[in-house]
C-alpha cells in the first residue's frame, strides 16, 4: 500500500519536527483529521489535499514529490 508522508523541519534540524504517514486509499477523508498546524503550512504554500487524492487514484510517481523551504520551516512531500 503506498503512504503519502508529509515531514515538516525547523530551519538548521536533520530530524523532523512532524511527520505524518497517510495511506493514499483514505487520502480523501484523512485530510480532515490533519492538524490544523500541518493544514496551515500545506495552505500557505498552496497545497491541496484533495487535488493529491486525484492525482494519485491511479498508481501515481513513488519518492520525493515537493520539498518547499521558508525561513520559519522545511516541509517534505513524499511517496513510499
Amino acid at each position: 500500500m503506498q503512504t503519502l508522508k508529509l515531514h515538516i523541519y525547523k530551519p538548521g534540524k536533520a530530524d523532523a519536527e512532524t511527520k505524518i504517514s497517510i495511506p493514499l486509499s483514505v487520502l480523501h477523508i484523512s485530510e480532515k483529521l490533519l492538524p490544523k498546524r500541518v493544514k496551515d503550512t500545506l495552505e500557505k504554500e498552496g497545497i491541496d489535499l484533495s487535488e493529491l487524492s486525484s492525482l494519485f487514484a491511479k498508481q501515481g510517481p513513488k519518492g520525493k514529490l515537493i520539498e518547499v523551504e521558508n525561513p520559519t520551516e522545511r516541509l517534505v512531500i513524499l511517496i513510499e
